[in-house]
């Protein structure tokens, strides 16, 4: 029997924090898989915001779905600007 006259204490474990780059791998991975274009998908869910433009296969839908859409943009657009360098 609980004391009531304690506090309880509940601790809520985090999910293991995954980098938007490992995110978009296994997104185009899984579209790849699924016989999908990719950047088609991949494009289409950025501008709409629509989750179906991503499969659910190895759970992809679930994981882009835990990342800002703009979180996506600048990751893209950043390892544009490195492999792609104007210097």
């Amino acid at each position: 029997m609980q004391d009531k006259n304690n506090t309880q204490y509940f601790k809520v474990e985090k999910e293991p924090e995954i980098k938007v780059k490992d995110v978009l791998d296994i997104v185009y991975h899984a579209l790849s898989e699924k016989g999908y274009n990719p950047v088609n998908q991949i494009v289409g869910y950025i501008m709409s915001g629509d989750p179906t433009y991503i499969t659910s296969h190895n759970n992809a839908r679930s994981l882009i779905m835990k990342v800002e859409r703009d979180e996506l943009v600048e990751e893209i657009l950043k390892e544009y600007i490195k492999t792609n360098s104007w210097q």
